[in-house]
Formats: C-alpha cells, structure tokens, sequence
C-alpha cells in the first residue's frame, strides 16, 4: 500500500471507480442481494424458518422438490422436516451477515489495536505482543477455533466471538510490518522533533496511512469469516438449529444429499456467492485504494 495518505477527491471517486469493474460490480450487486434478502425477509416469505407444514413432505415422508407443494408454493422445496428451504435461507442470510460483520469487526479492532502499537513502540512491549501473535498463529484456525466453540455453548455470538479470537492474527501481522516501516518515515521523524505526542503521531499520521489496508482487509476478512462460520455450524458446533444458518441447513439435509441434492446445493451456492461477491471487492478495493496500483493500471 502507499505511505501517502488518500487525498478527498479520491477518496470520493473511490465508489465510481470500484463500479467501473465489472466483477467488483458483481459482488456488489451480490453483497447488496444478501442485504436485501437478509433485512426484508419476513416479508419475502410468507413462511417461518421454524414452521413445519403438514404438506410440506410427500406421501413417503420425503422433502418436496423445487416448486412442490399446492400450487407450487414451495419455490425451493422443503427439508426433511417439512420446512420451506427457501424461508430458511433467507433467514441463513442474516446469520451470515451478523457473523460475518461482528465477528471480523472485533477481530479488525483487536489486530489493529496488537499491529500498531507493536509497530509504533516496539521494543519489549512491541516484541512481547509479537511474540503472543506467533503463538496464536501457531495453531490451525479451524482447529482452534473448533476447540474453542466445543469449550463455550454454540451461540450466535459465541460463534462470532470465537472466530474473532482466531482472525486478528493476520491482521496483526500486516499491520505490524507496515506500522515498522511507517514509523521510519521523515514526516513521522518530523513530527517526534517537534515534540508530538504519541496520539498525535498514530491518529494523525499513522492510522489515516493504513485505513486503505484496513478497508482491504476488512472487506476480505468477512469472506474467511461467511466459511469459517458455515464449516462450524456443519460441524455442530456453530449456531445450533432450529435457528438457519446455511452451514447446518446442510448439515441437517445432508443425509439426503443424493435423493434431494437441492437441499444441499442451494445454501452451498449461497455460502458461495457471498463469499466470491466479498473477494471481489476486497480484491477491487485494493487497487482501487492504492495509488500504484491506479498508475499501472
């Protein structure tokens, strides 16, 4: 990234720019269809996600099919409980969303916080933090992340809190090398021999330099987090049912992947375009947000 910080004007063309990129476009568009979705659901549907329709299983017991049900009033089927998948994906949707905004904003806030001030102060305030952040990335993230959901009660925000406790690592560590770098320049030199504070220093000089990384991080880091929650409720240990998330809505169909693919092929579309919409853009955003990237391009 660059160690100027974004003059106004570009910091206004910055969306004008983004939606001149047509896969940037699409996960916009994307991104803004979840909202939609999420948001406006009890509206969208006129189901439940927790209903149970006595018409919603075929003679055998088995799920409907997409457009099943009187008068086709089940656009994607029903589940093994006779539930509407779609009401339960729209809802899915706000689980998502939720998770991913929360918990990646804490871990945003928390590897900020580690990577900065590491950088800025260094020495053995700086090497001890660094050290911790090793440690921390020492161990595999789902790993630990399993272990810790396992130890606390599965939860919407337990989840959030667990996947915020393994994400802020990477963060960190960038933040870290680009603050050490940052901290060396003339004008921050400057600023030390005229005898700025330390606060002055970070949120005048340091913070707005790396606020294009952060947008870049943070916009990519909900991609890692829509997966990262989705694996844990298939596993049974994220947002435990009957409350939707996409995750366990194919952990509890799973059974009837072959005779019913619908079941699982439809929320792992969705776990897929939300995660893809958010790669694009944070992938965009970092051209976009980088001045030498502007110039070669």
């Amino acid at each position: 990234m660059s160690d100027v910080a974004l003059p106004e004007p570009a910091r206004r063309g910055t969306l004008a720019r983004l939606t001149r990129r047509p896969l940037a476009l699409l996960g916009l568009l994307l991104i803004a269809a979840t909202v939609f979705a999420a948001v406006f659901a009890p509206w969208l549907t006129p189901y439940s996600p927790y209903e149970q329709h006595f018409d919603g299983l075929t003679l055998e017991g088995a799920p409907l099919p997409p457009g099943g049900g009187p008068d086709g009033a089940f656009a994607l089927g029903t589940d093994l409980l006779g539930r509407d998948l779609l009401t339960r994906i729209l809802f899915g949707a706000r689980t998502s969303l939720v998770i991913g905004i929360v918990a990646n904003g804490m871990a945003l806030i928390v590897g900020t916080l580690v990577g900065v001030t590491a950088g800025y102060f260094r020495g053995w305030l700086g090497g001890l933090l660094m050290r911790f952040t090793d440690l921390m990335m020492a161990f595999p993230a789902l790993l630990l992340a399993i272990c810790l959901a396992a130890i606390l009660q599965p939860s919407l925000w337990i989840v959030a809190l667990v996947i915020a406790l393994v994400n802020w690592v990477q963060v960190a560590r960038v933040l870290y090398t680009e603050t050490t770098s940052l901290a060396e320049r003339d004008f921050v030199q400057a600023e030390r021999a005229i005898g700025a504070g330390h606060g002055r220093i970070l949120f005048r000089h340091l913070l707005p330099h790396l606020l294009p990384m952060i947008i870049v991080y943070g916009t990519l880091g909900i991609s890692t987090t829509v997966l990262l929650e989705a694996t844990l409720s298939f596993l049974g240990i994220g947002v435990q049912p009957p409350d939707p998330s996409w995750g366990n809505i194919i952990f509890e169909n799973q059974t009837y992947f072959q005779a019913a693919p619908w079941l699982v092929f439809f929320p792992g579309m969705a776990i897929l375009a939300l995660a893809l919409a958010f790669n694009l853009v944070g992938d965009a955003l970092r051209d976009v947000l980088d001045p030498t990237q502007r110039a070669r391009g």
